[in-house]
């Protein structure tokens, strides 16, 4: 069958029965009241529920064969819950089990492949696989096909009682010992951890994980001792030097300079730059230097933006500190300068996922938002976004927020060079379709901006753009020009077996990934 971005996929997969994408704003809420596996429990003292091993945490929560667990993404690449706690299940000889986290970073010695080619892990749901895992999969790793989420739909999923957690392992930088817990003190602070509320709330059970023991009460408690289990004493939950850098770099590349100045010129231009208004800006190489160059339109203009959505970065903390943005609602800390800014400062709120970004709630933050600046690896003339898969049919990020944010800000900016290489980002068919293009706006390159005639708001930034001298071109300018540069690039040669299915934020599914020839 054929979804509505023209992708032909499967009826079932495995057991999995495939409801098509029919358009971003189709798809409707259950009827029924929402999900939870929570089970209530007996109140434990702080004794009875402070071990030192992980083993014995394990033990304790009854974890066994086929059962799901989860985990939080907040440490990044200097995440060393994860592997600490699959090495202990394996330990215990726990095999075929669901792996659910939030995301999954490039973690490696060990790596969390080691862990599905032994059969410790024998299903993935996540909104990301990257690194060696992501390439693997892709390879046909897996037994069955990895299920892909954007963020928004994670929390959607579990309410739904499509993703139902028996444990979910929460690493925090401090807790005390009846398991408030947070992730804006201690040695390895990581900031929010937004996106393990949902997990604490409906997971059967709940595991936090800390090197750093407080004392009775943990302030502030981003995890409340109501909802968990055990609390569990390690040496070291992560690589603080990692937690506080990864995606969160500066660049220096004149080009995507170029870029990010433009993407904040269109916000400059846009009728709804104004006072109050609201924005996020995320956290890649031209983000940032989109955010830095925001904030000097803010300064000349003198406005003041409402709130700031999303990850946080140190950017965006240094326009809070000029008293630029109001409020800072923030799902995730992206550095460690927005990691501590979070701590005492009732104006950077740490907010729930689902809170941020799923559409079947009763007010999604994102639905708030003025504008939007989001990445690609490719975009195609329809304005379809490809945020996963590289053109050499590597795994190269993942859904993260760009479906969610596409879909609710009224202006949404996807920036991306023309050419990466020698290879077109430009493209006349992305390789995965994982953002509709009914949702984006425009599309800003080096070579111009490009406005999409179906966006919702079309006409109204044509007529703003025009009255400024930002280059306007057509998407199938960009297409063109790339093509013409590099000549048409060779397909990638896929088999007919799903390894990946990707979802949109509704449930339903926008396209998947079949298995790379190598």
């Amino acid at each position: 069958m054929r979804n509505a971005v023209g992708r032909e996929l499967p009826e079932l997969i495995d057991g999995y029965q495939v409801k098509p994408y029919r358009g971003a704003y189709e798809g409707q809420p259950a009827s029924s009241p929402v999900h939870t596996m929570r089970r209530a429990g007996k109140s434990a003292s702080d004794t009875e529920k402070l071990v030192y091993s992980l083993e014995e945490a394990i033990r304790r929560v009854g974890l066994a064969d086929g059962m799901t667990i989860s985990f939080h993404h907040s440490f990044r690449e200097g995440d060393k819950v994860i592997g600490q706690v699959l090495a202990a299940i394996r330990s215990l000889g726990i095999k075929h089990l669901k792996f659910a986290p939030s995301a999954v970073v490039n973690i490696r010695n060990p790596s969390v492949a080691d862990f599905v080619r032994d059969g410790t892990i024998e299903r993935i749901e996540a909104s990301g696989i990257r690194g060696e895992l992501g390439d693997a999969v892709l390879e046909g790793l897996m037994q069955h096909p990895v299920i892909l989420r954007p963020h928004g739909s994670r929390p959607r999923a579990i309410e739904a009682g499509e993703l139902n957690i028996d444990v979910a392992f929460i690493g925090a930088s401090a807790a005390d010992e009846y398991g408030n817990a947070t992730g804006q003190i201690g040695p390895n602070a990581c900031g929010s951890l937004g996106y393990s509320f949902i997990d604490e709330r409906n997971a059967d059970k709940v595991v936090v994980i800390t090197d750093h023991l407080v004392d009775f009460p943990c302030v502030p408690a981003s995890i409340s001792q109501q909802y968990v289990d055990v609390v569990v004493k390690v040496d070291e939950i992560g690589d603080p030097e990692k937690i506080g850098k990864g995606a969160a770099r500066m660049t220096k590349n004149p080009r995507d300079l170029m870029i990010a100045r433009r993407a904040a010129d269109v916000m400059a231009a846009s009728r709804r730059f104004r006072d109050g208004f609201s924005f996020q800006t995320g956290a890649g190489a031209i983000s940032i230097a989109c955010t830095n160059y925001l904030a000097q339109h803010m300064q000349e203009r003198g406005i003041t933006a409402s709130f700031a959505l999303g990850g946080m970065t140190a950017s965006i903390v240094e326009m809070f500190q000029k008293k630029l943005v109001r409020v800072l609602e923030c799902s995730q800390s992206f550095d460690s300068v927005a990691a501590r800014a979070m701590a005492g400062n009732p104006n950077i709120v740490e907010i729930d996922n689902a809170v941020y970004s799923n559409a079947f709630t009763k007010g999604a933050l994102l639905d708030k938002l003025n504008f939007g600046v989001l990445a690609a690896l490719e975009v195609d003339t329809d304005f379809n976004v490809n945020i996963l898969t590289g053109s050499s049919g590597k795994m190269m990020g993942g859904l993260g927020g760009g479906p969610d944010v596409a879909a609710g800000a009224d202006i949404s900016i996807v920036c991306l060079p023309v050419l990466r290489g020698r290879t077109p980002s430009i493209t006349r068919r992305v390789f995965t379709c994982c953002t509709p293009g009914e949702t984006v706006a425009a599309v800003v390159t080096e070579a111009g901006i490009a406005l999409n005639p179906r966006h919702a708001h079309y006409e109204e930034l044509k007529e703003d753009l025009e009255k400024t001298s930002l280059k306007l071109v057509s998407i199938e300018y960009l297409q063109q020009l790339a093509e013409s540069l590099t000549g048409v690039p060779a397909p990638i040669e896929t088999t007919d077996r799903v390894v990946c299915i990707v979802e949109y934020r509704d449930g339903t599914v926008i396209d998947v990934i079949r298995q790379i020839k190598r």
